[in-house]
């Protein structure tokens, strides 16, 4: 077993201890410190009382250190070396302040706003290095809490009261079905009339997913869902083949193929999705996720000046 430490003996009294020895005086090492002397004189002071023996005597009106405070300092710059890096060791172990950024997205995401956000953030931090991990809103959120994802760029959790969400933007649900339907001629879907189409979807746990359920709901009937994914690239490839109408959200407009088209909803049927960075609310002071969020409110000015 260890031998206890006095409580007189702190980390922060070492650091004023190894001060004064570098400095030669109590004027110096407070000017150092940014404290008084009279805060350095008592902490030295309580440092004897620690270790219980004398560390300086007295010549003229100079403290001098002896051989045993030279002891105690060459120990005390060992062991606040050796917390300085056990601290640094212990905070990238749980992705604080580390040189990479584990970030999570719905693989919807990765055309376009992902791609940018990561841009931002290498301009902030040149050489941080970031890892992507593609999931579903369930399995992102599960990965954050579990530690293996430091942030994730997905539909806004409900009721997750351990998060903390910055919204990059909202995106609105649309119709999407095969280029030479009936419906890629209409100006707006009626979803209530729709009963006896078939289509394909998602699967649970996707935020797409939900809002694909919540739209049917409204219409008042159950899809009939001949086929379900869980990519959503293979989602509008299955639309692009003629197995099944579905919803989709706008933001892949920009990689829709080009054998499937999107029709907006009537407005009781519209649903519309949040887009926000997601992290966990006690890393809301890491570095890493400052600098994230920074470059999320840019790219969020970015879209709604493109929008004016």
């Amino acid at each position: 077993m260890l031998d206890r430490i006095d409580e007189e003996i702190t980390f922060r009294k070492l650091e004023i201890l190894l001060a004064f020895m570098e400095a030669g005086s109590l004027a110096r090492a407070a000017e150092r410190l940014g404290v008084s002397t009279v805060s350095v004189h008592r902490a030295l002071h309580s440092l004897e009382t620690g270790t219980r023996c004398s560390l300086f005597r007295l010549e003229g009106r100079n403290l001098q250190p002896n051989d045993a405070a030279h002891a105690l300092a060459d120990v005390a710059r060992e062991v606040l070396q050796s917390m300085a890096h056990g601290i640094r060791a212990t905070r990238e172990i749980a992705g604080y302040a580390a040189d990479r950024i584990r970030i999570g997205s719905l693989y919807s995401l990765t055309s376009g706003t992902v791609p940018a956000l990561i841009m931002a953030l290498r301009l902030r931090k040149p050489d941080i290095q970031t890892e992507l991990v593609l999931g579903s809103n369930s399995e992102l959120l599960r990965k954050l809490r579990e530690g293996a994802l430091d942030a994730t760029v997905m539909g806004a959790p409900e009721g997750a009261a351990d998060v903390e969400t910055q919204l990059l933007f909202e995106d609105e649900i649309f119709f999407a079905a095969p280029a030479g339907s009936p419906y890629a001629q209409l100006k707006e879907v009626d979803l209530s009339r729709c009963a006896d189409e078939r289509f394909v979807s998602l699967n649970e746990g996707y935020v797409t997913h939900d809002r694909f359920l919540d739209a049917f709901r409204v219409a008042g009937f159950e899809p009939n869902v001949a086929m379900t994914t869980n990519d959503i690239f293979s989602l509008m490839n299955l639309v692009g083949g003629g197995i099944g109408c579905t919803l989709l959200p706008g933001r892949i407009r920009g990689v829709l193929p080009r054998n499937v088209c999107l029709v907006p909803l009537l407005p009781q049927f519209q649903m519309r999705q949040k887009i926000s960075v997601v992290f966990l609310r006690t890393r809301e002071r890491d570095p890493n996720l400052l600098s994230l969020l920074a470059a999320c409110r840019s790219h969020s000015a970015e879209l709604l000046a493109a929008q004016g």
